[in-house]
């Protein structure tokens, strides 16, 4: 393979010459010209190279931005249970870059559809369950009381306060409180689990004739049950219409059972609403967040489908009432 070219961008990017330094020094060879790989909303970011051997993913992930040490706890924690994270070829903490199997680039996103679901979404139930049972997360971060709590704040510092200008009188911070202690409850009284935490169809990616690949699972903790069945079902690019979730609900639940997980249908169905809600009263603040303290463009515009799972789930729960009434008004809605 001949040098790679020096690209205008590559020259013009300390921290990309250095990882492309610190690649062909490890791999023994120079690599192919980077192409940039879509990352997620952190400070780290992926690019594709070609080597003798076959394409890699070389990972930049500033060290006064970016702690590695749970990328490599977590992925080796799914590789130890036979499940699709990319192997770690090389990695230097120091630096903050690595070297990482390629798992190629078709994500669920773009092949789920109302058409493929029937079809692709048990394998991902069959995913969840195995996450459930086989993937070790003792010393994982506690998905408590306060990390939950923290999230739930997003919501009402960044979205309420910051996007919408909204600020709540007395009954209404009593019924938010209120709330937050019913969606706190629900979580602490279901089992604990290895959660990824951002299970959803941009962090998965289909290979052909091989299990799902998992990307983007640094931020895995011990929590509830049902996170990631939320997580993967309240989707950002398609909005599933109930009977069709109701179903994979009870399908995941049949599977957590047979896992040695049984659960009553009526307890499942709570748990899974109610985690959906707290999760994307979470993802309400964090797009919001990310615009105006992160800069970045875009997540705005996705609230709205957020916003609209909650309205469409929250009335259902006469306990959360005053949380309803305060999503309803026009004040607050996006």
């Amino acid at each position: 393979m001949s040098p790679p070219t020096q690209s205008k961008a590559r020259t013009n990017d300390a921290r990309l010459a250095a990882a492309l330094h610190w690649a062909a020094s490890v791999l023994g060879e120079p690599p192919g010209e980077p192409a940039p790989v879509s990352g997620d909303a952190s400070f780290r970011r992926y690019f594709r190279i070609l080597t003798r051997r076959g394409p890699l993913i070389l990972m930049d992930a500033p060290p006064g931005q970016e702690d590695s040490h749970p990328f490599l706890d977590v992925a080796n924690r799914l590789l130890e249970a036979g499940l699709g994270a990319p192997r770690i070829e090389h990695f230097d903490l120091k630096q903050g870059f690595g070297l990482v199997e390629d798992l190629g680039d078709r994500l669920y996103r773009d092949a789920l559809s109302p058409r493929t679901a029937g079809r692709l979404i048990p394998g991902l139930l069959d995913l969840l369950g195995r996450m459930a049972s086989d993937v070790d997360h003792s010393g994982l971060p506690a998905y408590d009381h306060s990390l939950l709590q923290t999230e739930l704040d997003l919501f009402t510092d960044w979205y309420l306060a910051r996007h919408r200008k909204a600020g709540l009188a007395d009954s209404e911070q009593a019924a938010w409180r209120s709330a937050c202690s019913v969606l706190l409850a629900a979580a602490a009284d279901q089992p604990r689990v290895f959660v990824h935490r951002d299970f959803h169809s941009c962090n998965l990616l289909l290979r052909r004739n091989s299990q799902p690949g998992i990307i983007d699972f640094q931020d895995a903790v011990s929590g509830p049950v049902a996170y990631d069945f939320a997580s993967l079902v309240w989707d950002r690019y398609i909005p599933w219409p109930r009977p069709r979730i109701e179903g994979w609900m009870e399908d995941m639940r049949q599977r957590l059972g047979t896992g040695g997980l049984p659960l009553s249908a009526t307890e499942w169905t709570r748990w899974v609403d109610l985690t959906g809600i707290q999760r994307n009263l979470k993802i309400v603040g964090i797009f919001a967040r990310l615009h105006y303290r992160d800069r970045r463009a875009g997540y705005l515009e996705m609230i709205p489908r957020f916003y609209q799972y909650l309205l469409d789930v929250v009335p259902a729960y006469p306990e959360l009432s005053g949380l309803a009434r305060l999503l309803e008004k026009t004040e607050c809605a996006p």
